[in-house]
């Protein structure tokens, strides 16, 4: 459990907060490069750590992320003209580029020079891997662009997903380091037989042993590495995984061959865009690009021009009892919605972790809070955090193995270990002596 105080500390992510200042010192992905897709293109709302933005390409390919409104009468500048190397506010024609620099005035008495003293909020943007980048820190700070080998990999070999969580960012990120959920909340009634989601995740069918446990726990560069250790059919299922800070996760495995990476960046305090991943050193195959895209296990029908899941809060996510009956535990159609029904309201939008009764199996997540109040704590008293300024702190990913039942737990961590920033494959096979 968390005091009230710690609690409000690491959920508030607005402007001057100690947690919202962390997260300003990282590189974070704000929108999908399909929202702002060619030169002069329509702009985009963009509400992120709780300011209300707007993004845009201007003529010459560069992506702009600048204050919602107009300085000269707070006029919104989504309904602004995006052209010529930049958006034009059509109440006074005032014009901005993508730099926050008011390039013309044309209703100014003033004078031509007068619009040099005029600049509105601008962040440094880029485009990387399908997503548009944004660093929202002090300009002297500003960080390289975190190491993820998934940055450089080509379009066919990853396929993104974004959607809006209505909870904090913590709460829709603390199942992927929750070890013991995904056996109750993603089963189904047959002995998982007939469980999509185990069988292209490589898990096996059943786990003998509800008790998942992490058996290693550490702090490295970038974040938190944990390693889990689970009984199932095929042997003792071993899996490490990560947390970077401030929000990226590499969150179990997506296929043979396919890592998973999750995202959640806040929207503001009480929502969150949830940015999913999945990626390949190999071109992904059509058939499973298609079960990503459009599979019962893996895509949440969106409403038509939103990124908001057709199944959700309002309509209880359509849980279909006569299938948690007979089939789902849940009764929820897949794994993003059967999290998500879980997250959006524990005790609300925001968590009470006051109330909360943790146990052995929360040990991830009370690691991860921990460094999270802990280095914006430091921030607060001046220390800058050495995350961001470390790009290789992000090179990890997912690394999983059966090993027999009588396997040592040490041994299995330590080889897991070695594979942590070299693995090809999420899945290792035959790599023990």
């Amino acid at each position: 459990m968390l005091t009230r105080e710690d609690n409000d500390l690491v959920t508030q992510v607005g402007p001057g907060t100690p947690m919202g200042e962390l997260f300003r010192r990282f590189w974070l992905p704000v929108m999908l490069s399909e929202e702002v897709p060619n030169a002069d293109s329509t702009p985009v709302r963009v509400t992120v750590l709780g300011e209300k933005l707007i993004g845009f390409k201007d003529t010459n390919g560069n992506v702009g992320l600048v204050d919602a409104y107009c300085p000269h009468r707070g006029a919104p500048l989504f309904f602004g003209r995006n052209e010529e190397c930049g958006i034009r506010c059509v109440y006074h024609g005032w014009k901005f580029d993508v730099d926050g620099n008011c390039v013309e005035l044309p209703n100014s008495p003033e004078g031509e020079t007068y619009k040099d003293k005029v600049q509105i909020k601008s962040y440094p943007a880029v485009e990387r891997a399908g997503l548009v980048w944004a660093y929202m820190g002090p300009k002297d700070k500003q960080p390289p662009m975190p190491g993820f080998d998934w940055l450089n990999v080509p379009q066919e070999n990853r396929y993104l997903m974004k959607f809006i969580l209505q909870c904090n960012y913590l709460q829709g990120m603390e199942g992927d380091y929750d070890p013991s959920h995904a056996m109750y909340l993603h089963s189904t009634l047959d002995n998982n037989a007939s469980n999509r989601a185990l069988q292209v995740s490589q898990v096996g069918n059943t786990f003998q042993d509800p008790r998942q446990i992490y058996v290693d726990i550490e702090d490295t560069d970038g974040g938190i590495e944990f390693v889990s250790s689970g009984l199932a059919e095929r042997g003792k299922l071993m899996s490490l995984g990560h947390w970077m800070m401030p929000i990226f996760c590499t969150a179990g495995i997506a296929g043979p061959g396919i890592f998973s990476s999750n995202m959640r960046v806040p929207i503001d305090d009480e929502s969150c865009m949830f940015y999913r991943l999945r990626w390949s050193y190999d071109p992904i195959p059509d058939y499973e690009l298609a079960e990503y895209k459009y599979g019962q296990f893996t895509h949440p029908e969106l409403i038509p021009g939103t990124f908001y899941t057709k199944a959700n809060m309002q309509n209880d996510y359509m849980v279909d009892r006569i299938a948690q009956k007979n089939y789902s535990y849940t009764g929820i159609k897949n794994f993003p919605l059967q999290d998500i029904a879980l997250i959006e309201d524990q005790w609300g939008p925001i968590a009470e972790r006051e109330k909360e009764h943790l146990v052995r199996s929360d040990e991830g997540i009370i690691r991860v809070r921990q460094r999270l109040i802990r280095t914006a704590r430091k921030l607060m008293e001046g220390e800058e955090p050495s995350e961001p300024m470390n790009p290789q702190g992000f090179n990890a990913r997912t690394v999983r193995k059966f090993y027999p039942h009588d396997f040592p737990v040490q041994d299995a961590v330590k080889e897991l270990k070695e594979h942590r920033h070299t693995a090809r494959r999420p899945v290792l096979e035959n790599v023990t002596a």
